[in-house]
């Protein structure tokens, strides 16, 4: 049975991949390095130094987000006030958004500002938690609902509760 349900998504699930990559190449110049999700999570099992900012509405951020993200938005993202929280400008700062395309614009404001090693998070939190990853709701706890942004977007999810 498992065969047989593999064997009818997978095409779907493919396509999504490849209209994934297609998005990103479309909207993104690829001045700011992607990091994986499977190298964020590498990563931070050997490293407590990263820091990782949310790139969504607060509504979106609200619903869920990674664990320790800080939230500093998109359509009000400022990076003056951001500057006061990220004295170091060398330090790694990984920026996610829902797939990857509002979090490198924030990721060159933050370049352009000085900070030396800014990554832009391949896929976002729809990659992260298609992989199978936690995410977190403003209580700390554990959640399946994701913000999708809109419907538009929602296709890129396959796991989760999709919340718009």
């Amino acid at each position: 049975m498992k065969i047989i349900i593999c064997i009818l998504f997978l095409p779907s699930f493919i396509m999504a991949q490849k209209d994934f990559k297609r998005v990103l190449k479309q909207y993104n110049d690829e001045n700011i390095p992607y990091i994986t999700v499977q190298e964020l999570q590498e990563d931070l099992k050997h490293n407590n130094f990263i820091t990782i900012l949310d790139a969504r509405q607060i509504k979106e951020y609200q619903i869920s987000h990674l664990g320790n993200a800080i939230y500093v938005g998109f359509k009000d993202f400022d990076i003056e006030a951001t500057k006061d929280r990220l004295p170091k400008k060398n330090k790694i700062i990984v920026v996610y958004c829902s797939i990857g395309v509002r979090s490198e614009k924030i990721a060159k404001k933050l370049k352009n500002a000085g900070y030396t090693n800014v990554k832009n998070l391949y896929g976002g939190i729809f990659e992260w938690k298609n992989q199978g990853y936690e995410v977190y709701n403003l209580q700390s706890q554990p959640t399946d609902s994701v913000h999708t942004y809109n419907k538009k977007w929602s296709h890129y999810l396959h796991q989760g509760i999709k919340v718009y």
